[in-house]
């Protein structure tokens, strides 16, 4: 252990017990001479000590706040050239100091506002932080959500994927505009459910979906057997052009509530148990029965409801081609709508993000905690049985195609 010889200043000690920060004081000048002693120490010589073993040249002193339990402590840290000085004094310090840093951070991505760390953080530490500082610290998260939001995909196969959008508002310019942020979840080739990625969109448009899907396929998504989603007419189109073979779910809670949208009112409480009846039916053939039972009693008292039943019915029981243990959690996109939920509840507390950086940041590190919480928990699915079914399927499929061959 290093032992060095210390001065106190006798004005300090007279002051210790009638001021009311003599004891800071008193510690304050004690860490200053250390600081000198451990420099000298590292450069082999005192100032202006001329000797052969010499290390290199002090270069000045930089200022440096340091906050202890026994107050604020105004210390003189000395620089040197080439090199620099190092100290293990502020070891325990900076991880302290790294500690309630994260904590600031973790509350942020919480939910909590930054006004509220800023009231939480100077009641319990009695230490001033500014608005734009946790807003500066969060930006620490910058590189660790890029990392997540663009890792390579190719490892596994995605045979179900699920894609929703949620808007919010950014500001850009200015002015307080409508963004989208598209989210895409997979379910893997072992039956666990991983966020794939999020992207920030001035739109629902075609266009929108189709780069979102693009930088996903990009990143190695392959395999995807089963696209959910809702009846948004350009990510419909994006899906037929980017996934060709895959067959789209379209969202039975959506079009159901759409369906009802068009129904009187009078009639909605049974229309909706009729209905219900179709899409909870054990199989196909058992559902399109049902359903034109249904068309036939309401075709002319909820004529534009039975409309767009019929027109949308086929899209909306595709999943009913998949074994029966997969269809009911794949029939609508209500997974991704529980992480919505999970975002909204942070994005109201922000209401307007100052810039895309910001909501890429914060939304990204809610997502990216989901995405572990998934990855160390429970299987969504046994997928032993899915590729079973999907190998009998493709040999059926090549066994067809061989018999039209022969036929030609």
């Amino acid at each position: 252990m290093a032992q060095y010889q210390v001065t106190i200043d006798g004005e300090i000690l007279q002051q210790l017990f009638v001021r009311d920060d003599g004891l800071a004081r008193l510690v304050e000048q004690v860490v200053n001479q250390i600081l000198e002693a451990q420099v000298t120490e590292q450069l082999k010589a005192a100032p202006y000590e001329r000797t052969e073993e010499r290390q290199g040249y002090r270069n000045g002193h930089r200022p440096r706040l340091l906050k202890s339990r026994v107050g604020e402590l105004n210390l003189q840290v000395p620089r040197v050239r080439k090199g620099g000085f190092s100290t293990d004094l502020f070891e325990r310090y900076q991880r302290s100091e790294q500690a309630l840093l994260l904590a600031m951070v973790e509350m942020v991505v919480n939910g909590v506002s930054t006004r509220k760390v800023r009231a939480v953080v100077e009641e319990l530490c009695g230490t001033e932080f500014s608005r734009s500082t946790v807003s500066e610290l969060c930006k620490r998260l910058d590189e660790i959500v890029r990392e997540w939001n663009e890792r390579d995909l190719s490892e596994r196969l995605y045979p179900f994927l699920v894609v929703d959008a949620m808007v919010i508002r950014v500001r850009k310019g200015g002015r307080v505009r409508l963004c989208s942020v598209l989210v895409a979840t997979g379910i893997n080739q072992d039956g666990y459910r991983e966020v794939l990625g999020l992207m920030i969109g001035d739109s629902e448009s075609r266009e929108s979906w189709y780069e979102f899907f693009d930088w996903l396929k990009g990143r190695g998504l392959r395999g995807v057997d089963l696209v959910v989603s809702d009846d948004h007419k350009g990510l419909v189109e994006a899906v037929e052009t980017c996934f060709q073979g895959a067959t789209w779910q379209r969202c039975q809670t959506h079009f159901i509530r759409n369906i009802l949208d068009a129904c009187p009112k009078s009639l909605e409480k049974e229309f909706y148990q009729r209905l219900r009846l179709v899409f909870d039916a054990p199989d196909l053939e058992t559902a399109r029965r049902l359903k034109d039972d249904l068309l036939q009693t309401y075709a002319e008292r909820a004529p534009k409801a039975v409309e767009r039943l019929e027109a949308g019915f086929e899209d909306a029981m595709a999943v009913m081609a998949l074994p029966e243990r997969y269809r009911k959690r794949l029939r609508t996109t209500n997974g991704v709508e529980r992480l919505n939920q999970e975002i909204r509840r942070r994005e109201r507390v922000i209401r307007i993000f100052p810039n895309e950086d910001s909501a890429l940041r914060l939304l990204g590190a809610v997502l990216m905690e989901i995405d572990e919480n998934w990855a160390t928990g429970h299987r969504y699915f046994d997928m032993s049985e899915y590729w079973r079914w999907k190998a009998s399927t493709e040999t059926a499929e090549s066994e067809s195609l061989d018999f039209r061959l022969e036929a030609v």
